[in-house]
């Protein structure tokens, strides 16, 4: 696997849309302006792609758009660092102009660079996998560096200034606050600080072993489970349909989603999950006990949980649905054997921790604690 540098004080970092382009809308601009300032205090440079702030209808329309951006930043020497802007919900719509490009492919095995985003980005996550590089699962721009508090949170900013440095040795421990999903993103909310609680869990060992080991390999269980069911829009209800009336042909596009995956091996295989640590974590859209269901059905039919190490979860967002899910989890893995810890701090509820792809991890459930190898 290519190993990135970690980041340094003058380094240029490219921001790009590959999903959702609300980063350039004009009621944006605040959180743009955000999230410079806060860049350029850990001593970065910062620089957007050529699309990146063309808006939500133009990036929604334009994969190949999206595509081309993500190329550019590879092909910029100057580029050390690439950070997505959000996430969203169709960026396998990037995948066939990117793993058809020789030129992409060249420079992202001859270039490797910093790349960091979660949820909808696990699509990017796993191409970039396929192609050698190690990523990084985590954090965004628009939700962690330019976090609209006064200064980032700081369980996340600690992670992040973890990224200047190798990972090998580092601790990630439960956050001993977790916050809300803010409702007002507006200019009149710069300097608050999103509803706090304290946490009352810590990390819970539902079965198995509390301490394990392996390779970390996850993403967000929407995305993923959207990679093997979408050919079949009917089995996911109404999730997906808002974002099929958007755009004509979206409907179609989606349908094609799991043919893209398979024809582009994207997706890990049985094989490739043996021995690893599954993180798994769900999305804003706190998908109903019955989805997360499908979801994991659908997981173990491909193979997923056959040969795992361990499983850790996300916390839910806002703690929805928090004691349904551990019901559901225990029940569709349908191993006793396999450790599963829940409540970890990384995924859409924040704070939010860095999970480097392929990275080695102890895990201590008596110890509250995951060490980086």
């Amino acid at each position: 696997m290519l190993m990135p540098e970690p980041l340094r004080k003058g380094d240029k970092v490219a921001i790009l849309s590959l999903s959702n382009g609300i980063l350039g809308e004009p009621y944006c601009a605040h959180t743009r302006e955000t999230g410079i300032e806060r860049l350029h205090r850990f001593g970065l440079e910062t620089v957007f792609t050529e699309n990146a702030l063309k808006g939500s209808e133009y990036i929604l329309v334009h994969p190949e758009a999206r595509a081309a951006d993500l190329k550019a930043a590879f092909m910029d020497d100057s580029v050390r660092a690439i950070i997505t802007a959000i996430g969203g919900i169709d960026t396998f719509r990037t995948i066939p102009y990117l793993m058809e490009d020789e030129e992409f492919i060249e420079a992202v095995r001859k270039h490797p660079k910093l790349f960091i985003g979660f949820s909808d980005t696990t699509h990017n996550h796993f191409m970039l996998r396929r192609l050698g590089l190690q990523t990084y699962y985590g954090q965004a721009f628009m939700c962690d560096i330019a976090e609209l508090s006064g200064n980032m949170l700081s369980y996340s900013e600690a992670q992040f200034r973890s990224c200047f440095a190798p990972y090998n040795g580092r601790r990630i421990t439960p956050s001993d606050t977790w916050y809300e999903d803010r409702t007002d993103f507006s200019p009149a909310a710069l300097g608050t600080l999103p509803v706090s609680h304290r946490e009352t869990h810590g990390y819970e060992l539902l079965q198995g072993t509390p301490v394990f080991e392996g390779e970390l390999l996850g993403g967000c269980v929407d995305s993923m489970g959207e990679m093997l069911l979408a050919g079949n829009l009917e089995r996911l209800g109404d999730l997906l349909t808002p974002y099929c009336e958007c755009i004509p042909g979206l409907a179609d596009d989606f349908r094609r989603q799991s043919e893209i995956i398979h024809r582009y091996n994207i997706f890990p295989t049985a094989e490739e999950w043996k021995g690893k640590i599954f993180f798994a974590e769900t999305s804003e859209l706190a998908p109903s006990p019955e989805t997360l269901r499908l979801y994991l059905e659908a997981f173990r039919a491909e193979g997923v949980f056959a040969g795992l190490s361990g499983i850790i979860v996300g916390k839910p967002i806002n703690e929805k649905y928090y004691e349904e899910y551990k019901d559901i989890w225990r029940e569709a893995v349908g191993n006793a054997d396999i450790p599963i810890l829940y409540n970890v701090n990384f995924g859409h509820a924040t704070p939010r921790a860095i999970l480097p792809y392929g990275a080695r991890a102890h895990v201590d459930a008596e110890k509250q604690e995951i060490t980086l190898l």
